[in-house]
């Protein structure tokens, strides 16, 4: 399971680079593919935006993966489907076995106790992969086998639902030679992190932790390290980052299995340009492969240039993500429900959908895919825009003109507060600042002022996370399958930086999100799941708005391309050029 964390807004840089394309000289079985900025960490548990897990996804490998063609959970680092049962003590055993022809760059094999290794990584509560943690807190154990050091059974200690997909898709297997070279988690087992909260002060975990948090084994090709088909080779800051096709890749021999055993280019070169229409004529002068994220204007009018669909094929998966408004619950302006209902009307989705989007976007009412048709709830009615409903709301919560200016206000703490709403939004994201001037728009006509605030993505990313704001415009990436929504919506995922960026949640919702980590029967669990969304709705903490579709072009001179829900919207590992064929 991609993390939902990885997905968060668009993110781009300030600075505009006009010709980093051209300074690199490429050979024709490399691909050249579009980013819009450069990465957070090349480490598939630090990394907490929506370009590095694409990356990072020919690097490291899954224990399983979701296959970019069938959407099917497919087999990666395991052998097959892992095997599970349910002992005595209602502890669940997920138990799988590796390949046997996978390897390490320095020749020897991937074993049961790298797993171990990483699962140590991810449980150690100085690493910072808190996105990370929330899947693994029922993981209690790890055993490993004598007879066979390819097998290792992962021990929940009760049961949960995700356990297949959380095990499967997040434990990316790291190399213990590489990621410990002092031995420092060996001092350690999966079960005395699991039940020892006194680890939190040792020394040998405290050194693991700063050594592993630190740019080495995130940006330094020297260490960093996978049993993927490519090695990291480059990284030019604001310009592109390079990775370079292993020999002798040890997943050569499952070619065909599914599309992470499909590895043809050279190089994958992953070109910044944080200026959207400086990369759409970049891709039509041939310096780009693959652009994904086009604005809705320009896609609208490319089938109209002979010239260019002579030599792109142009793409339009609806996106496994929901792009939303986040309300700072905790903010004293927004602590009554009422307010932030207010704010929902005054959002025209339709509208929005309609002039900013080209229609390429379909409303959504809360946090699950409508490709999900099981779970999505489709009895919830989304927010009509209506100026009279925002009004009555403001009201009813007390909001009003005392001092005639024009501004609502409100007496707050025993103080008579504006209503004023600092709205953030990533620098350079045009979409979505036209979003924000036109809910800033509405909001002027009942007396609310709003500021529109455009900041680095990091920078905005730390605001969001540190719940320094009152109102956001934001995304969230998701994957096929079920989605474990403690990480966004528990209570306590609003502590420590955690992904709960609104403050959502109380303890009825806490335990709805507990019962369905627990609940087995799909059936039951799809009820809870539709109560959830209920409870998200009501509570307005996201004012949801659409999924939108991905509008992607890639050059015809490759072969075996095909489009995605997932991100980045196709496998450009996978992209055979002509000579290739």
């Amino acid at each position: 399971m991609k993390k939902s964390v990885l997905a968060i807004a668009i993110l781009i840089l300030t600075a505009v680079i006009i010709n980093s394309c051209s300074s690199y000289k490429r050979k024709y079985s490399e691909v050249v593919i579009w980013q819009l900025a450069d990465p957070g960490m090349l480490n598939p548990y630090l990394a907490h935006d929506n370009i590095s897990p694409d990356i990072n996804n020919n690097l490291f490998q899954a224990l399983l993966n979701f296959d970019f063609r069938t959407l099917k959970l497919v087999p990666v680092l395991a052998d097959s489907m892992p095997v599970v049962k349910t002992d005595s003590a209602g502890r669940m055993l997920i138990t799988y076995e590796l390949r046997k022809e996978a390897k390490w760059d320095n020749g020897t094999p991937v074993t049961a106790k790298d797993v171990e290794f990483t699962l140590k990584v991810i449980k150690n509560p100085l690493v910072n992969d808190e996105a990370y943690k929330t899947y693994f807190d029922l993981v209690s154990d790890i055993i490993l086998y004598n007879d066979n050091p390819r097998k290792f059974t992962i021990v929940y200690n009760e049961k949960y639902a995700l356990a297949v997909i959380a095990t499967g898709t997040d434990v990316f297997v790291l190399p213990e030679y590489a990621y410990d070279s002092n031995k420092y988690m060996q001092s350690f087992t999966v079960k005395q992190m699991h039940n020892d909260t006194s680890l939190a002060h040792d020394p040998k975990m405290a050194a693991f932790a700063k050594e592993y948090n630190s740019e080495k084994f995130s940006r330094n090709p020297k260490y960093i390290s996978g049993s993927g088909a490519y090695h990291f080779v480059e990284w030019t800051t604001g310009q592109r980052v390079v990775l370079e096709k292993k020999t002798n890749w040890w997943g050569e021999s499952l070619n065909g299995t599914n599309c992470f055993f499909e590895a043809y280019p050279s190089k994958l070169i992953y070109q910044t340009i944080n200026d959207m229409t400086t990369a759409l004529v970049s891709l039509k002068a041939g310096n780009l492969d693959a652009l994904n994220f086009i604005k809705p204007a320009d896609f609208s009018e490319l089938p109209k240039s002979e010239k260019f669909m002579a030599n792109f094929n142009t793409y339009q998966p609806l996106r496994l993500a929901y792009t939303y408004l986040g309300i700072n619950m905790a903010s004293p302006k927004f602590t009554d429900v009422r307010t932030r209902k207010a704010m929902a009307y005054l959002v025209n989705v339709t509208r929005i959908i309609k002039d900013v989007y080209y229609g390429y976007a379909k409303q959504v009412t809360g946090a699950i895919s409508p490709m999900d048709s099981m779970n999505y709830n489709y009895a919830i009615k989304p927010y009509e825009f209506n100026i009279d409903s925002a009004k009555a709301l403001l009201a009813a919560a007390g909001w009003k003109d005392s001092d005639g200016d024009g501004i609502l206000d409100k007496v707050i703490d025993g103080k008579e507060t504006d209503f004023t709403i600092d709205f953030y939004v990533p620098s350079g994201s045009e979409q979505r600042k036209t979003v924000g001037l036109m809910f800033k728009e509405e909001a002027r006509k009942v007396g609310i002022m709003v500021e529109i605030k455009q900041q680095e993505n990091n920078v905005f990313l730390e605001s969001l996370a540190t719940h320094n704001f009152e109102m956001y415009m934001g995304g969230w990436v998701i994957q096929p399958g079920p989605q474990d929504y403690k990480q966004i919506f528990y209570t306590t995922s609003a502590l420590n930086k955690g992904s709960n960026f609104t403050n959502f949640g109380n303890a009825q919702s806490d335990a709805l999100i507990d019962s369905i980590r627990t609940e087995l029967d799909p059936v039951k669990q799809s009820g809870m799941l539709k109560r959830l969304q209920v409870i998200m709705h009501d509570q307005c903490g996201y004012i949801f708005m659409f999924a939108q579709e991905s509008l992607v072009a890639i050059s015809k001179k490759y072969s075996n391309v095909y489009s995605s829900p997932i991100s980045p919207y196709y496998w450009e590992a996978g992209f055979k050029a002509s000579s290739d064929k």
